[in-house]
């Protein structure tokens, strides 16, 4: 099961929401170098504290990252996601003459898709047989 210290709460809501997030650069370019990681990672922990959000682990490779975001119910993953994305994208192309040289007459960094992956908690056959033995009343 979830961790303790994984559960937040608000006001009418106990949470612990995570989800392993993977972003791939546009046409798998490798681009990426332990710099540019290294302020992606600032930049996206900065973007998911605005959503109140919270940046748990992130790591990523020359052409992908991977995110571990712990999140509200309240936010849509979806608009996490456009906004990191967004937000990585311009100021890393603003910060780096090499990957605006890589990233030329307004391509974007990142590829349209990505991977979004639920993550913790306990597996779906053990919550199912949990809801299985509920006593239903008559």
């Amino acid at each position: 099961m979830t961790d303790q210290n994984d559960f937040r709460a608000g006001r009418h809501v106990v949470y612990a929401m995570h989800a392993h997030l993977v972003f791939v650069t546009k046409y798998r370019h490798p681009v990426f170098t332990a710099t540019h990681l290294n302020r992606l990672e600032q930049i996206m922990s900065d973007v998911c504290g605005d959503f109140e959000a919270e940046l748990s682990e992130f790591n990523g490779e020359d052409n992908h990252v991977h995110l571990l975001v712990h999140f509200p119910p309240k936010v849509a993953l979806s608009k996490l996601v456009n906004s990191l994305k967004g937000v990585s994208s311009r100021l890393l192309r603003k910060e780096f003459e090499d990957i605006r040289v890589a990233y030329w007459k307004g391509v974007r960094l990142w590829s349209g898709s990505y991977f979004a992956g639920s993550v913790g908690g306990a597996p779906l056959e053990v919550l199912r047989e949990y809801i299985e033995q509920q006593a239903r009343p008559d």
